[in-house]
């Protein structure tokens, strides 16, 4: 593949960013780039109570814009309700954003290998893989184990 053809390939992905407190999801990053290689379009941004408000708020529009292909961005944030999720709420009016709270490796493993979706259905298999990764696994051996 030439690499203009593998730029135009790259430009279609949705871009994402994973916004937690501390580096929460820079660890959440490191992971899935573990189980499925480097990934591009991605970002990490950490919230810091040392940091002020309009710096973090810096730090997301920057780390948004620059994994921002043309498609979008989802932003994985932690805690609804937490100042990850809020400062990243508040900029869904003046970027292509969505955002999905409870970030988990398993949603952002499907969000790395679904980013060619469009941004609205992408959220909802992310939203649903994340639920499907959760599971209390003593109670289903202990139920295999029975039969």
């Amino acid at each position: 593949m030439t690499a203009a053809k593998a730029k135009k390939k790259n430009e279609s992905m949705v871009g994402v960013v994973v916004v937690t407190h501390g580096s929460f999801g820079q660890s959440l990053l490191d992971a899935a780039e573990t189980v499925l290689g480097p990934q591009e379009y991605c970002s990490a941004v950490g919230v810091d109570v040392n940091k002020g408000v309009d710096e973090t708020m810096d730090a997301i529009r920057k780390a948004i814009r620059a994994v921002e292909s043309g498609r979008g961005v989802l932003a994985l944030t932690d805690l609804f309700g937490g100042s990850p999720t809020t400062m990243s709420l508040s900029l869904m009016k003046s970027e292509k954003l969505e955002v999905i709270t409870g970030v988990n490796l398993p949603m952002l493993v499907a969000t790395l290998q679904a980013r060619m979706m469009n941004l609205e259905a992408l959220a909802d298999k992310v939203r649903d893989a994340g639920q499907q990764g959760i599971k209390v696994a003593g109670a289903m051996l202990r139920k295999k184990a029975r039969k």
